[in-house]
């Protein structure tokens, strides 16, 4: 590559992935900008990249989500292009929209495709118009009575969901007909104050489903991949805890299979950048699209191990119309196995969120182990955002080899002054489903109910 794609980059966002791109940015040669709320002023972000903007006050709304500030730091700090990472404005098309009103590239896909797929309901349309496998659901419900016929039409159990995001937030599962009225108004409310946006749908709900998600890339130039799967079934109240590439249950057929299916649907919609199609698989092993995220998701580093990719700065390439050279593959065969665990500043029996200095922080290393952080000893981890503060990842020559490497991996990092959840990491690591590949995302809720 003979110049930088960008000259300076903002990263629109905090922690571990906005580490994770300013690493990509140096190697690729562009200058970073870090912006950080008045909690992060003194955060391993702001103090690794070229320049920091202070943004605003601690409450996200009022820094990491306050769009003009963003922009404005971009302007005076002279940046070509903004990178939002996950969460907080990665999928906000209007955002992106802003970025280009103002001259600034916003590195993803288009405000129109991110709209496109972003949108459950739209994205559902997308899915069965190019063949994705769907379970029967509904359009956005108009009210409780809508629902309440749209729920016997498709039979009971099912799942509302907020059409405008996920995460959990707005997610109500409904057993019977008295239930629907409460769910809708508290799933509706829910996906409002989540996500400005009180729409929800319906879909039949699978009781114990596996949750399996494809990475796909594609450029300006029409070159689309499909870079294999992640297994994300250990979940907790919706919110993924352990994720691992390539799924145990997935059949070199099946993944063929999908592999051809997803590169039609992901290139005819003229979708560019990384993304990631959600699937849940049934007992009977079937397959059925959920919904796509319209960006770099957390668990990326997993792929990155199987792939040899590095999928942040394919993405940055990407934003800059730079026309990629990377193997046809049909589909793409992965190398190895990686598994990932979230290590979240939360007590590891009831789940609360635990900030606070941080007294002492010695990470794992070796042969075959990837730590993803945005901390460190002396650092005060804030009340304000999300409680994930480091990413384990490990890679063997076969999944049975990364258990053991991660298992290793978990008892040499130490993480003084808080907790952590890396007490559950290795409760499920030493699980006899986990360990046989057969989980699913009511495991760790039966793991904790004993």
């Amino acid at each position: 590559m003979s110049r930088p794609p960008f000259k300076k980059v903002l990263i629109a966002n905090r922690g571990e992935i906005a580490l994770r791109v300013i690493r990509a940015c140096r190697e690729l040669g562009i200058a970073t900008v870090a912006v950080h709320s008045e909690a992060d002023a003194r955060a391993l972000h702001v103090r690794l990249a070229d320049e920091a903007v202070c943004i605003g006050q601690s409450p996200a709304p009022r820094s990491y989500l306050h769009v003009p500030a963003i922009i404005s730091a971009a302007e005076i700090t002279g940046a070509d292009a903004i990178h939002p990472g996950y969460g907080f404005l990665s999928e906000n098309a209007e955002f992106a929209r802003v970025c280009g009103k103002c001259g600034v590239t916003f590195i993803g896909p288009t405000p129109e495709a991110m709209q496109a797929w972003g949108d459950k309901v739209t994205a559902r349309a997308n899915a069965k118009r190019f063949g994705l496998p769907l379970l029967p659901g509904s359009d956005v419900l108009v009210d409780a009575e809508h629902a309440a016929l749209e729920a016997k039409r498709i039979g009971f159990p099912v799942i509302m969901k907020a059409s405008g995001g996920g995460g959990g937030r707005g997610m109500r599962i409904v057993r019977a007909e008295d239930e629907v009225a409460s769910n809708f108004a508290q799933a509706t409310r829910e996906a409002e104050v989540g996500f400005k946006n009180p729409d929800v749908y319906m879909e039949k709900f699978i009781e114990r489903p596996k949750h399996i998600e494809f990475q796909v890339l594609a450029d300006k130039h029409g070159g689309v991949w499909t870079l294999g799967e992640r297994e994300c079934s250990l979940q907790r109240r919706h919110q993924k805890v352990m994720e691992e590439s390539p799924s145990p249950a997935m059949t070199p057929e099946l993944r063929l299979e999908l592999t051809d299916v997803i590169r039609r649907a992901v290139k005819e919609t003229g979708y560019t950048s990384l993304g990631t199609l959600e699937f849940i698989m049934d007992e009977d092993r079937r397959l059925y699209f959920l919904e796509m995220n319209t960006r770099v998701q957390v668990e990326h580093p997993v792929t990155e191990m199987v792939t040899g990719l590095d999928l942040v700065a394919l993405q940055i390439r990407v934003a800059a119309g730079d026309k990629l050279d990377l193997p046809d593959a049909r589909p793409w065969i992965p190398r190895g196995h990686a598994i990932e665990c979230r290590i979240n500043a939360e007590d590891p029996r009831t789940f609360a969120p635990w900030p606070g200095l941080i007294t002492e922080y010695f990470p794992p290393g070796g042969t075959g182990i990837r730590v993803d952080s945005g901390v460190y000893g002396g650092w005060t981890v804030p009340q304000h955002y999300d409680s994930l503060i480091a990413k384990v990842i490990a890679h063997a020559s076969t999944r049975q080899e990364a258990i053991v490497r991660m298992q290793r991996a978990l008892g040499e990092f130490i993480v003084g002054g808080i907790r952590t959840n890396i007490p559950l990491h290795k409760i499920l690591l030493d699980d006899d489903e986990v360990r046989k590949g057969a989980m699913s995302t009511r495991t760790i809720e039966r793991i904790l109910a004993k």
